[in-house]
């Protein structure tokens, strides 16, 4: 593909994130030539940017690849990429569910999905890792209506709500069979309802858990510890090696502030999230349910049956999570989001000539076992 050659493109924020939405057919096939396309057209590597859609920042360069789904119980799937800033490279190793929340309106709006009278729900299969989710949001007279009263922390103004549920996942919410390990001299809880997650009382890395994003990245030896947690909880949740990978995600705990459960901060994985991704948020609240875990101490949780609230950075997120009495059985995962498109028509990315291929490595898109 040359410059001269356009790509039809929704750019969309789904939740605190934003990113490309692409039909698969619109796409090479090819994984290395999908990811050398999307690349350039995300202005990868460049710290900036500035020369593709992407905004300089992990939560801003990212991509949705939909297509109709060949199971019967899904409606259609969804890819997610993350694309690097600065550096030539596309991952498939996690989930995104702050870009999930704008798959069922995409879908529907290219005509994927038929949309109902009032609203309409979307079954979605993220090959990333076989997870479902059912999308359900407002769809007066059949037509996606993004206006709304629902607002969500870290994004301006309000939108329509789109509730995403996650059914039971197969897999053991403590990946590692332990309530608490002890790793490089720290007790952590290792999480995963959705997302992997390293759930680390703040306070045993000595600082409070309170400081900006922008002070936790300025500080050398906390990112230190943090990998060193990192690549060695991998290990353990049986993710092998991680150390070209976002996840699992390092969260450090705090006592809560404003009312919520827990103050979070997030790492991806060694940038500060600004606020917290939605199936991080979704481990984080079943991780702090299950009794002996690190959160114990730190967290004020609601009663049983009631919405945890977390906090971050900018806000707070709610997860409805029911995770059964002295186990750690989940019987049911929900959200509240918000997304809407920015726009859509085609996308021009610079030429293949004047840009770097993707290197291959352990943990690309071109490590298919990640499919």
């Amino acid at each position: 593909m040359t410059g001269s050659d356009g790509v039809r493109c929704t750019l969309m924020r789904g939740g605190t994130s934003k990113g490309g939405y692409f039909l698969a057919e619109d796409l090479p096939a090819d994984p290395g030539a999908r990811d050398d396309l999307l690349l350039r057209i995300m202005g990868s590597p460049d710290p900036r940017q500035i020369d593709g859609l992407g905004g300089a920042h992990p939560l801003t360069s990212k991509v949705a690849v939909v297509s109709g789904s060949a199971d019967p119980d899904a409606d259609v799937d969804y890819l997610f990429l993350q694309v690097a800033v600065d550096t030539p490279e596309v991952t498939d190793r996690q989930n995104c569910g702050n870009i999930l929340a704008g798959v069922g309106p995409f879908a529907v709006e290219r005509g994927l999905v038929a949309a109902g009278d009032d609203e309409t729900s979307v079954r979605i299969r993220m090959l990333n890792t076989g997870e479902r989710a059912v999308a359900t949001f407002p769809t007066p007279g059949g037509r996606v209506d993004p206006t709304g009263t629902a607002g969500i922390s870290g994004v301006p103004g309000t939108a329509a709500p789109v509730v995403i549920e996650f059914p039971q996942g197969e897999g053991p919410l403590l990946p590692t069979g332990n309530v608490r390990d002890t790793i490089a001299g720290t007790e952590v809880t290792c999480v995963d309802n959705g997302m992997p997650v390293v759930l680390i009382p703040a306070a045993a890395l000595k600082i409070t858990g309170y400081e900006t994003p922008g002070e936790l990245e300025e500080d050398v030896r906390l990112a230190g510890r943090l990998e060193e947690i990192r690549l060695a909880a991998g290990h353990l949740m049986g993710l092998g090696d991680v150390e070209g990978a976002t996840v699992p995600k390092p969260t450090l705990l705090a006592p809560p502030r404003h009312g919520g459960a827990v103050t979070t901060r997030t790492f991806v994985p060694v940038r500060c999230h600004t606020s917290i991704g939605v199936l991080g948020a979704a481990s984080v609240a079943a991780g702090l349910r299950v009794p002996g875990g690190v959160g114990e101490g730190i967290a004020q949780l609601p009663a049983p049956g009631d919405r945890v609230r977390v906090e971050h950075p900018t806000g707070f997120l709610e997860v409805d999570v029911h995770v059964d009495p002295g186990s750690t059985v989940v019987r049911r995962t929900a959200v509240v989001r918000t997304a809407r498109k920015i726009f859509d028509g085609t996308v021009f990315p610079r030429s293949a000539e004047t840009a770097p291929i993707p290197a291959q490595r352990p943990g690309g898109t071109h490590d298919s076992a990640a499919r």
